[in-house]
């Protein structure tokens, strides 16, 4: 495939031209508004996981673009398989010209096949400009940076109905030694601590990597990521048998064990939030707040609030990520366009549109936190941004699919096995490098 960099929008004249802004010279943030439509006549194609609500939204941000450059664009959701569907469309002559890439497996995926154009000298400046250097490592491979990060998920966010915790005279814990002890309040009050969605496997490896993170630290979760750590380490087994003490209590779990492999992620949130209650807590990332309030109606900051996955072992509080990076594929059919898209999309102007639709968090640092449109994302996103570069990205999105990333199989399957029996931590850990060890191999 043929290298097309001459044809992209590069340095601040082309992002002044295209945006009709002053973003580059340091003159404060961008502004709504404007735009010469020197991009007119165009049509930027996008693809993503999105559907729903969040594609609607996104659809606010596209729009916003298009009032400022005049490209015209289309969204094609891809569903979960990301890959495939892009890659199918790659052989059938249909490339689109940008997508969100859910994982940082699958943009490095991307990378090595070929697929990806580098940033241009705009958006790689507005990225040193606009965001920790840890979302511009997640972006880059072999030295190249590729990936804009866009959206973020917070996902070292524990919810709570305040009704439950008041009622069971407990106030939101700071250790994850006080948190089972509050879990254990709250189960002598009437309802049980914790609803665990053991059904579905993604939900437990976010439990697994905020208690790794906290006890391990960044370097051994790093390389952890990356398999130059085994999974048989001393380090894995101390997080599993942390993890397993609250598996195997059945005070804790709502429904025990058996009911938590038979909850999925909408359900457990059901069982805190929805009309009857069985459960005070809930682990997961900040799109729980979305559910409660979308499905159930709950007023957050009301009767769904949060406190941040706490410091596990007297290691520090963690902060495990998750996000979509922007990426410009060579085989789209307007790569100028499309790259004139990212360098909108890393401004704090373009992550404003969607921080005021709700349901979405950003990593860029100079998005006015007044942006959002409630306390609690405002909280969520102090959190996350606040973190700097101690922020990790989801473990199980930067390995390979086989292992991190599918249902049944892998990382999750083989922790779904130790949440119905805990009782070795040490075997489930041997699995787990066996596992891994054929799928990075692969």
């Amino acid at each position: 495939m043929t290298r097309r960099r001459t044809t992209l929008l590069t340095g601040c004249t082309a992002l002044a031209l295209a945006l009709g802004t002053t973003a580059c010279g340091g003159s404060g943030p961008v502004t709504a508004g404007g735009g010469d439509k020197a991009l007119g006549g165009q049509t930027v194609t996008v693809a993503g996981v999105w559907s729903g609500t969040e594609q609607e939204n996104f659809q606010k941000v596209l729009d916003a673009f298009t009032e400022k450059t005049g490209a015209k664009t289309s969204f094609v959701s891809t569903g979960d398989n990301v890959s495939t569907v892009v890659g199918s469309k790659i052989e059938g002559g249909n490339a689109p010209d940008v997508v969100m890439v859910p994982q940082v497996g699958v943009l490095k995926q991307f990378a090595g096949k070929g697929w990806l154009e580098p940033l241009s000298e705009t958006a790689r400046k507005s990225v040193d400009t606009h965001f920790a250097d840890v979302w511009k490592t997640y972006g880059t491979v072999d030295g190249s940076l590729y990936g804009l990060y866009f959206k973020a998920a917070h996902k070292s966010t524990v919810w709570y109905s305040p009704g439950a915790l008041t009622q069971a005279g407990v106030e939101p814990p700071k250790t994850y030694d006080e948190m089972l002890e509050a879990g254990r309040t709250v189960s002598d009050s009437g309802l049980a601590a914790f609803s665990v969605a053991g059904q579905d496997g993604w939900t437990l490896t976010d439990w697994f990597e905020n208690v790794y993170l906290s006890q391990a630290g960044p370097e051994k979760y790093d390389a952890l990521a990356a398999h130059e750590l085994k999974w048989t380490d001393p380090s894995v087994v101390r997080a599993l048998t942390t993890l397993g003490k609250l598996f195997k209590d059945e005070q804790l779990i709502e429904g025990g064990q058996k009911g938590a492999l038979n909850t999925d992620f909408p359900g457990s949130v059901e069982k805190v939030f929805g009309p009857k209650p069985e459960a005070g807590m809930v682990y997961e990332g900040d799109f729980v707040a979305g559910v409660a309030k979308d499905q159930f109606g709950r007023e957050i900051g009301e009767d769904a609030d949060f406190f941040p996955f706490p410091a596990v072992g007297g290691g520090e509080a963690p902060v495990v990520s998750g996000g979509d990076a922007a990426v410009v594929l060579k085989d789209g059919k307007n790569a100028k366009a499309g790259m004139a898209l990212l360098e909108y999309l890393a401004t704090p102007e373009a992550a404003a549109v969607w921080a005021e639709a709700g349901g979405f968090l950003s990593p860029n640092k100079n998005l006015d936190p007044a942006a959002y449109g409630d306390d609690v994302s405002r909280a969520t996103a102090k959190s996350l941004v606040g973190a700097g570069d101690s922020v990790r990205f989801d473990m199980s999105d930067q390995a390979p699919a086989a292992f991190g990333g599918t249902k049944g199989t892998g990382e999750w399957k083989l922790l779904q096995d130790f949440l119905r029996d805990p009782s070795d931590p040490e075997e489930t850990a041997a699995q787990l490098e066996a596992a891994a060890a054929k799928a990075y191999k692969g």
